[in-house]
């Protein structure tokens, strides 16, 4: 198939060079999208139907055979040999079962090494004589062995996630999911599936992954192009945001307020305080004649674009207009049949621009929050009633910028020039947007998220008890009403599929002290994993667990508090183990990543020790934050977790 699209000759068919260039870079698109993937099968399973879908199920009627794949696979006729996963024809391999065999005579899973094909398994879903049973290919390829990048699930998607994979594109889904649910990888693949069914209409609008970090984009930037999608942008909220340069840091208490969603509000009123009511006419000279629009009828004008509610870029861009257009009133009045262009030339004339200026000034988004978090009567003014006294001074700085380039600006504060940003002029709207880990995002970082797909539908991501920031989200309820999708729906995943069943359940020792209420995650591996609590005298001794973990196979993690991972590294070095960054692909090499604790989040390991408990806890500003951040660092190894403390583990351990 690439090559068939690699010998196409397009000299004779393209009408200039500008069609010539537009379809060269589709053909560059499409042959890249076709390119083989290494160890990669074409194909994973077999469904052979009882009847022909869509035909006439009269008795004789013959049924069909399709091969399930990755990809679309048709032969040098154009026949399909491989059937899209994401077609109709294939669902019944995810969602057929003994109960419901949805027609389905076979469903064949195939088993690979290496890209090689070594086993298949059957089950006659429409035989009433065998039983249902757990196919040990599906239970071998979910606890295969994690080395490198993420990669796709679509030969193990499991029914309750395939139906939010295939949900519409109309309505927006909200997905809670402990460790290991798969909640990342079933929004890549309803992205997958998105572009899929509605390929046109999100190719005009766009798609957008948005992640916590670059580690975890890094992470995950394969599946999509592994299924064939390479127009999906990936970013973090920080990118979407990033209007002038990050160099400052915010304490707890002010990241908080400013990441408050009553921000908005004092935003607008700052805003639109530089709107004034007109106590002049505005006199506009046409050759020998004189036209005077009174101050009254000018501020009608602004009266009315005011309650219109309309963006404040747009009002001031639409004043110039309707008081040409009153002029133009006055002319036909007078006999004259001024036209479009007459109107235009008098919206230019230099008093309109000057009574506009001044009624109406442009006001630029970034001096707008400079002002407010150093001038505190004009953040007093604006935020009375709104934000306490104490509130206030929280987020004013110490020492006010001479400008917006010498400001060091805060993550939080380029959240609040772009919603500035946007109260002047609309940001783009998205046709899809997914939201990865978005427990941790402020209600204003939810805001400019929602601006991202106002428009369109969005797929959030995450889980609660996974929350780590100061502003981290309280109810899924309330985050999508930042959002704008409040009327989403919220589906929740409770099967752990990664992480092993003793692990999770030591983990889960720590989910009534950070969120309770939610339900723990049952894991479905047959396999419960390996799993140590071993207490150590020295780092040598954390070394050395390391060690022993690199002599099986897949990759480890070593994850520790952010303010031992120097010390680790040293340690380490030392002992002339190579050791990875997060987001540094393994090797086969160098198998070892040390992470940050606050980096860990979305990642995952076959093996992990985790380092000193209790200082991952001690590192946070609280005891709730801490206590949620160990809950990730536990949770990411797929096949064994060794802890190692020196000093006494958390009590909600015990």
């Amino acid at each position: 198939m690439r090559e068939d699209v690699q010998s196409l000759d397009i000299r004779d068919v393209t009408a200039n060079w500008v069609n010539a260039q537009i379809l060269e870079r589709q053909i560059g698109d499409r042959i890249k999208a076709l390119a083989d993937l290494s160890h990669t099968p074409l194909f994973f399973g077999r469904l052979d139907y009882l009847h022909a879908p869509g035909a006439d199920r009269a008795e004789g009627a013959e049924g069909e055979r399709f091969y399930i794949g990755r990809r679309h696979v048709h032969d040098q006729d154009g026949d399909p040999m491989v059937i899209d996963w994401r077609a109709p024809v294939s669902q019944p391999f995810y969602r057929a079962s003994k109960k419901d065999p949805m027609d389905v005579g076979l469903r064949r899973r195939f088993g690979y090494t290496g890209g090689d094909l070594t086993a298949y398994e059957d089950e006659h879903l429409s035989d009433p004589a065998e039983a249902a049973t757990t196919s040990k290919l599906l239970q071998r390829e979910i606890e295969r062995p994690r080395v490198g990048p993420m990669r796709d699930i679509v030969a193990t998607i499991q029914p309750e996630q395939d139906e939010i994979v295939r949900s519409g594109l109309s309505g927006s889904v909200c997905v809670q999911g402990g460790p290991g649910t798969g909640k990342t990888a079933v929004g890549l693949h309803r992205v997958a599936y998105l572009l899929y069914a509605h390929r046109e209409r999100l190719a005009r609008t766009g798609t957008l992954v948005i992640g916590p970090n670059r580690s975890f984009l890094h992470y995950i930037e394969q599946v999509l192009p592994a299924l064939g999608e390479l127009a999906v942008r990936q970013a973090t909220v920080d990118d979407l945001v990033a209007q002038v340069e990050v160099r400052g840091t915010d304490e707890a208490p002010a990241a908080v307020v400013k990441g408050d969603a009553r921000m908005a509000e004092v935003l607008r009123r700052a805003l639109y305080s530089h709107v004034t009511l007109p106590t002049e006419p505005v006199v506009v000279v046409r050759g020998s004649r004189r036209w005077r629009v009174p101050a009254y009828e000018l501020e009608g004008l602004v009266r009315e674009l005011l309650a219109r509610d309309i963006r404040y870029g747009a009002a001031r861009d639409a004043l110039p207009q309707r008081v040409a257009h009153a002029v133009l009133v006055q002319m036909e009045r007078a006999g004259e049949a001024p036209d479009d262009r007459v109107q235009d030339a008098v919206a230019r004339n230099s008093a309109v621009k000057a009574a506009v200026k001044a009624v109406w000034p442009p006001v630029d988004p970034a001096k707008l929050v400079l002002r407010l978090l150093t001038d505190p009567e004009f953040l007093a003014e604006h935020a009375e009633g709104i934000l306490t006294g104490d509130e206030q001074k929280t987020i004013l700085w110490a020492r006010p910028a001479r400008s917006v380039k010498s400001a060091r600006w805060s993550a939080a504060d380029a959240v609040l020039i772009d919603e500035a940003t946007d109260l002047v002029e609309r940001t783009h709207s998205l046709g899809h947007v997914v939201l990865d880990e978005a427990q941790d995002l402020s209600p204003m970082q939810y805001r400019a998220v929602g601006r991202r797909c106002s428009t369109g539908s969005a797929t959030v991501l995450g889980d609660l008890a996974q929350g780590t920031t100061p502003c981290a989200t309280r109810s899924w309820q309330e985050a999508l009403a930042h959002l704008g999708k409040a009327d989403a729906v919220i589906e929740e995943l409770t099967a752990g599929f990664r992480v092993p069943t003793d692990v999770i359940t030591y983990a889960s020792r720590l989910l009534p002290h950070i969120a309770p209420g939610l339900t723990p995650v049952a894991s479905v591996r047959e396999n419960p994993g390996f799993f140590e609590v071993r207490a150590v005298s020295e780092d040598a001794d954390v070394i050395s667990a390391c060690e022993e973990l690199l002599d099986n196979e897949g990759s480890t993690g070593l994850i520790a508090a952010d303010a031992r991972v120097p010390v680790l590294a040293g340690a380490l070095t030392a002992a002339g183990i190579a050791f990875l960054a997060p987001g540094e692909e393994t090797t086969r090499e160098t198998r070892l990543t040390l992470v940050p604790a606050s980096l860990a989040k979305g990642l995952e390991y076959d093996y992990v020790v985790l380092d000193e408990p209790s200082a991952v806890v001690d590192a946070e500003p609280d005891e709730r934050t801490g206590l949620r951040r160990l809950y990730v660092a536990l949770t990411r190894a797929v096949s064994g977790l060794v802890v190692t403390h020196a000093t006494g583990l958390p009590p909600q351990l015990a």
